[in-house]
C-alpha cells in the first residue's frame, strides 16, 4: 500500500485508476469531457446526448452525418461501444468523439454511442447488461415500440443495415452482444445484424500466447486490469475475456453474416485478435470472417490520433465493410 496525500491506495491500477481505503476512485486517464454539438466544424456531423435508461442513467450519444436530408435513402447503423479497460473512457471522450465524427461522415452512417457503466463502482457484467439494454431500446425503433422515441433513428436508419462495432473492451462488448442475439428469444425483436467490426479486440488468458509470453511484466499488468474489473473465480480464463477456453459459448451462435477483425502490429492485443480471427474461420459459423492489420501502430491508435494516415487508411477500410452490399 501506498499513501498520498494521507490517504492509503488500496488498489493500483495503473495507468488508469486508483482506489483508496475510503472509497474515494481517482481515474488517472480518460477522465476529459467534450459535449455533443449540432455542427462539428471539421465533419459537419452532429451529435446529442439521449438517457436511454432513466433508473440507471444509462446514456447514449447519436451522430448523424451533414446533411441529413441529402441522403435520398435510408443510413446504415453502428451502435459502438468504446474501449478503455471497462474502467475508463466514456461517450464524451474527446479522443472518442472526434474519431466518431470522422467514422460518421466517412461512412455516412447514423452512429450510437453507448456510455455503458464502468467498473469498480458498477463491476462486470454491467458494462454487457448494459450495452444489452442498449442494444433492445435501439431494435425497438426497428418495430415502432413504445420507447421509440428517438427522432433519428426513426426518421433516418435502414435496420436491416445494423452493425455492433467497438475497439477493445467494446469489441469484446459486441463479441458478447452478438452471441446473445444469436440466442433463441434474443428480444431484439426485426432488428437483424448485418456485420460486427472487432477493432484491436481485448481478449487475453491466463496462459501467455505468443508475443505475450515475451514480456511478462506487461503479461502481470494486463492481468491485473482485468482480475480489477472482474473479480471472478476464472480469472483470465473468465469467459467474458477469454472465449476460447472450455464452457466459453460457441462462435458458431455470432448472429451476424460477416466479421471485421482488425489489430495493430505493436499491440500485444494482437496474438488474441488473430487467433479470434483463425477460429472464427475454422467454426461452423456460416458467415465470412475478414482481417485487417495496421503495421508499425500500437492499441487505439486510430483513436489516439484519428488523422493519422493510417488511421485514415483504418477508418476507410470500416467505412467499406459498412458500405459494401
Amino acid at each position: 500500500m501506498e499513501a498520498k496525500d494521507s490517504k492509503i491506495v488500496i488498489h493500483d491500477v495503473p495507468p488508469y485508476i486508483r482506489v483508496y481505503e475510503d472509497g474515494t476512485i481517482e481515474r488517472l486517464v480518460g477522465v476529459e469531457f467534450t459535449p455533443a454539438a449540432l455542427d462539428d466544424p471539421e465533419t459537419g456531423v452532429s451529435s446529442k446526448d439521449v438517457v436511454f435508461q432513466p433508473e440507471t442513467g444509462v446514456s447514449a450519444r447519436l451522430y448523424r452525418p451533414k446533411p441529413a436530408a441529402a441522403h435520398p435513402n435510408k443510413l446504415p447503423l453502428v451502435v459502438y461501444f468504446h474501449g478503455g479497460a471497462f474502467c475508463i473512457s466514456s461517450t464524451g471522450d474527446p479522443k472518442y468523439h472526434a474519431m466518431l465524427n470522422i467514422l460518421v461522415n466517412e461512412a455516412q452512417i447514423i452512429l450510437v454511442s453507448i456510455d455503458y457503466r464502468r467498473a469498480p463502482e458498477h463491476p462486470l457484467p454491467a458494462a454487457y447488461e448494459d450495452s444489452w439494454a442498449a442494444l433492445r431500446w435501439v431494435a425497438d425503433h426497428a418495430s415502432g415500440g413504445a420507447t421509440a422515441t428517438e427522432v433519428w433513428l426513426r426518421e433516418h436508419v435502414d435496420f436491416d443495415r445494423v452493425f455492433l462495432a467497438g475497439d477493445s473492451a467494446g469489441a469484446n462488448i459486441s463479441h458478447h452482444l452478438s452471441i446473445r442475439a444469436g440466442s433463441p428469444g434474443h428480444g431484439l425483436g426485426e432488428m437483424k445484424i448485418r456485420g460486427i467490426l472487432m477493432i484491436q479486440p481485448y481478449f487475453w488468458g491466463e496462459e501467455p500466447m505468443g508475443v505475450e509470453a515475451e514480456n511478462p511484466v506487461f503479461k502481470a499488468v494486463v492481468d491485473k486490469w482485468w482480475r480489477f474489473v472482474c473479480p471472478s473465480d476464472g480469472g483470465c480464463d473468465d469467459p467474458l475475456i477469454n472465449p476460447f477456453v472450455s464452457g466459453a459459448p460457441s462462435l458458431d451462435r455470432i448472429a451476424c453474416g460477416r466479421v471485421l477483425v482488425c489489430v495493430a502490429g505493436n499491440d500485444i492485443l494482437r496474438e488474441r485478435g488473430r487467433f479470434y480471427y483463425s477460429v472464427l474461420r475454422k467454426s461452423k459459423w456460416p458467415g465470412k470472417a475478414e482481417f485487417f492489420e495496421t503495421e508499425g501502430e500500437d492499441h487505439v491508435f486510430h483513436v489516439m490520433d484519428p488523422t493519422s494516415e493510417n488511421s485514415k487508411i483504418l477508418i476507410n477500410r470500416c467505412a467499406e465493410f459498412i458500405n459494401r452490399e
